[in-house]
């Protein structure tokens, strides 16, 4: 009996750590979208649009020029730091549950 708990426990082990690493992916994947942001916001202005809501009536015609890109990058940024964080914790927590995975049992 004790043999199957110890093969559960490893299964659950196994398992935790494959919803740890999608996680990460996930995280990663978010990071990306977020780098890509700003070039997608540049784009939309240039093609005469509001740049996603941060000049409505266009770019010449924006109320605060020089500071909303200011903020849209200080935002991104603490997003991306918050982000980045996170997959550093995940990654510590996924190399603990993988030595924890792989001992032997008696």
């Amino acid at each position: 009996m004790a043999q199957f708990a110890a093969f559960g426990g490893y299964f659950v082990g196994v398992v935790l750590l494959f919803l740890v690493r999608l996680c990460v992916f996930l995280l990663v994947v978010a990071a990306v979208l977020i780098g890509m942001v700003p070039i997608l916001v540049l784009i939309d202005l240039l093609d005469g649009g509001s740049g996603w809501g941060l000049c409505p009536s266009g770019i010449e015609l924006c109320e605060r020029p020089y500071t909303t890109g200011a903020e849209l990058l200080i935002m991104l940024g603490l997003v991306l730091f918050l982000i980045v964080l996170g997959i550093r914790l995940l990654m510590r927590l996924a190399r603990h549950l993988r030595d924890d995975t792989y001992q032997v049992v008696q």
